[in-house]
């Protein structure tokens, strides 16, 4: 027994669906190739790039032979979308590389620092002059996935502490925790 489509559905429906699942896997793709470049693995990038490229050929070879069917149009756009939404959620589940961790606080931060150092935490402190008086600066380097975890510690230690965190793109020496 043959399965059968008929020519009109296959152009119609199944070309779409399949515009839309190429451009959902290119644009993953592309998020994840971007941010290899950007923390420096360049194979891997260089390979996700092959087959982003190979996909998004694909895609657009489908839409030039079917210029009639505006719904390819409509397929392609939101098969952006959907692979933007789908990387960014990937890079998070990923989260690839460190991040410098920088917080102000007018406690004294002596136990804070005892617990990071003894959890395998390098930390720096620096004095400083807040708007209210003194105050203490701690830069410390972790994971990205290690984030959410210090943060959950430094708001316990001081729930008003005021906190930045960027991006590492190298770091001379980390601490074994991270």
């Amino acid at each position: 027994m043959q399965f059968y489509i008929p020519q009109n559905i296959f152009i119609q429906i199944t070309i779409p669906l399949l515009i839309f699942l190429a451009r959902a896997a290119d644009v993953s793709m592309a998020a994840m190739r971007i941010i290899f470049v950007t923390r420096g693995i360049r194979a891997l990038a260089a390979i996700i790039g092959f087959f982003e490229m190979l996909i998004w050929l694909i895609a657009i070879t489908q839409i030039m032979q079917n210029l009639n069917n505006p719904i390819n149009y409509i397929a392609f756009a939101a098969g952006f979308s959907m692979g933007t939404f789908v990387g960014i959620t990937i890079e998070k589940r990923i989260a690839i590389g460190n991040l410098a961790v920088q917080f102000i606080t007018g406690k004294d931060p002596a136990g804070l620092l005892t617990y990071f150092r003894a959890n395998g935490y390098g930390a720096t402190t620096i004095d400083a002059q807040g708007t209210s008086g003194p105050v203490k600066i701690i830069f410390i380097i972790v994971r990205r996935k290690l984030l959410d975890r210090t943060l959950d510690i430094i708001k316990k230690f001081d729930p008003d502490a005021f906190y930045t965190i960027g991006d590492v793109r190298t770091a001379a020496r980390l601490s074994p925790a991270i």
